[in-house]
């Protein structure tokens, strides 16, 4: 701001203030043509005064807190003291219901609802309510800026000093009443109520005049006034009666033949609209408080709160620390809504028991677990483990890749958990193996014959085989290669089944559909377990080697023979 600027300002006040002109008064609204409707013809309409008591109820009664945003959480602040002014005593001689009523009419009715900010000791130690016909605007001449001061009592302050709810503002100085906006409907509304004023002053009798047929003396004239004007009063003699040749012509109708109750319960539903409000909670016949919340409380909230953050927070504070209302209590709704969302919201685990109790304010019960059922099947994403509660079972998973697919993990390469080809080891199978009794390391390459058996075959060709009877050259079945294929290598593969030379000897088939039975029921067998087997009509006793195999100790035909 230049010099000149800074002199115009302080010279320059007078200047500014000359055009500083309310037009508050009823009868200088009428001189300047600006109309009849007035803060005060407003509030003599029962449903505009009962609408904005209605909203200044919900919001006075509605706690507002200080919130701070740190590090992706949000928590109340306690303790402060700018919380005690908007939730108990503002200033000294009104309280917080008082305070804020008085806000919520001139937000409607005035230019808005403003409040002096007292700032001292390092903080906010007042917020004094200013009747808005009390503060003048005084603005700058650019559209753009849009600067102004405000001028109360003779003194001039920066906005930055006054708190501002404004409604409808385009240049954040002062807003739009309703009693601009809506001004007809409430004129009718207003006028209508004196017209039942005047109907009821008369005693419901209808106006007229009347005529005669000859003229009358001035003793007659004089009675027949006399007895007109005691007609009309609220007085007990409401006869008169006519001479001869006078006749009563009507002028006026009844508030029934003009349908004003039919008038009285539109207008009614216009007023609703006005406030977002429903014609049964402003006639009072519903108490639908959510709805009341919603659509008219907490647009005027939200309202609130942009000025709070604006005028009531520190700079250093912005962006961090925030103001809101507690609106919980208000969007509760009925007990059986609440219930069902609650049990919806605990069958589905989004809530515990005790998260229930403390938003319904009971006592915790001290229970921090969950609901599951035995069907599911548990999932860390993190950890990547797999719990099964039906069978009692853990699981680690693995990534496993298509042949050909991007990024594939050339031979030899392990791959890790997350899909990297880094080498290292990857994470266990998804069921433990004890002392590696299933799955033995192995030697050679394996190849599935015409016959379907797996074989192999040594780099040289391996020992000579007989084609002819099915034992192509270099089988696993050659007892000579035997001992090369069993010698450690990367590979993995199940034993085969292999007859054993102890105990009772069995033929291939059949030894092979016991072993079967024995992998898919005894799995975990170790050296030396007895289990018994049933193959047909036999069953076998038998010794698990460890690896898969056994010695059939003894075999037990279904008729008892052994």
């Amino acid at each position: 701001m230049g010099f000149w600027d800074r002199f115009r300002r302080a010279v320059g006040t007078e200047e500014r203030a000359e055009g500083c002109v309310e037009i508050d008064d009823a009868l200088l609204r009428a001189f300047s043509g600006a109309g009849e409707v007035t803060r005060q013809t407003a509030l003599q309409v029962p449903t505009v005064a009962g609408g904005i008591d209605l909203i200044a109820n919900v919001i006075a009664s509605t706690p507002i807190r200080l919130y701070r945003e740190q590090d992706g959480k949000t928590e109340p602040v306690e303790g402060d003291r700018r919380v005690f002014l908007l939730n108990d005593e503002p200033e000294e001689n009104m309280d917080a219901n008082q305070w804020w009523h008085a806000i919520v009419r001139d937000y409607f009715l005035g230019k808005g609802g403003y409040a002096y900010i007292e700032r001292g000791r390092g903080g906010v130690q007042a917020l004094h309510y200013v009747k808005c016909e009390d503060v003048c605007i005084l603005r700058r001449e650019d559209p753009i800026r849009k600067d102004f001061e405000l001028q109360v009592g003779g003194t001039v302050y920066q906005p930055y000093q006054f708190l501002r709810i404004l409604r409808n503002t385009r240049d954040g100085a002062q807003g739009v009443p309703i009693t601009e906006e809506s001004s007809q409907l409430i004129a009718v509304a207003y006028q209508s109520l004196r017209m039942e004023l005047a109907m009821s002053k008369r005693g419901g009798n209808k106006k007229g005049f009347l005529k005669s047929a000859k003229p009358l003396t001035k003793e007659a004239m004089d009675l027949l006034k006399d007895s007109w004007r005691e007609l009309y009063s609220t007085g007990e003699n409401n006869a008169m009666v006519l001479n001869n040749g006078v006749d009563f012509a009507e002028v006026s109708e009844t508030s029934a033949e003009m349908q004003m109750n039919e008038n009285k319960r539109t207008n009614a539903q216009e007023f609703a609209k006005l406030f977002h409000i429903s014609p049964e909670t402003a006639s009072g016949k519903t108490q639908d408080l959510e709805g009341l919340a919603k659509l008219a409380a907490i647009p005027v909230m939200r309202t609130i709160e942009c000025a709070l953050n604006r005028d009531l927070l520190r700079q250093k504070e912005k962006g961090s620390f925030y103001w809101a209302f507690d609106t919980k209590e208000l969007l509760k709704g009925s007990l059986k809504e609440r219930m069902d969302a609650y049990a919806t919201a605990v069958a589905a685990n989004i809530m515990q028991i005790d998260e229930v109790r403390y938003a319904e304010d009971l006592e915790p019960l001290g229970l921090s677990w969950i609901k599951i059922g035995l069907q599911d099947v548990l999932y860390d994403p993190k950890s990547k483990v797999v719990y099964t509660p039906n069978t009692n079972q853990w699981a680690q998973m693995t990534e496993k890749r298509l042949p050909g697919a991007a990024g594939e993990a050339g031979e030899g390469d392990a791959v890790s958990p997350e899909g990297d080809s880094s080498g290292a080891t990857a994470d266990p199978p998804l069921q433990e193996r004890a002392g590696d009794a299933m799955i033995e390391d192995r030697g050679g390459r394996y190849i599935q014959g015409p016959d379907g058996k797996m074989q192999g075959s040594l780099p040289e060709g391996g020992a000579t085989g007989d084609p002819a009877k099915g034992d192509p050259k270099g089988s696993l079945l050659d007892e000579d290669n035997l001992a090369a294929y069993m010698e450690p290598q990367s590979t993995k593969y199940a034993k085969s089944p292999q007859r054993n030379k102890k105990g009772h000897q069995v033929g291939e088939k059949r030894y092979g559909r016991l072993q079967t039975q024995m992998m898919t029921n005894y799995p975990l067998a170790k050296d030396g377990d007895r289990i018994t087997l049933r193959d047909g009509n036999k069953a076998y006793e038998v010794t698990a080697d460890g690896e898969g195999g056994f010695t059939i100790t003894k075999v037990i035909v279904k008729n008892g023979r052994r």
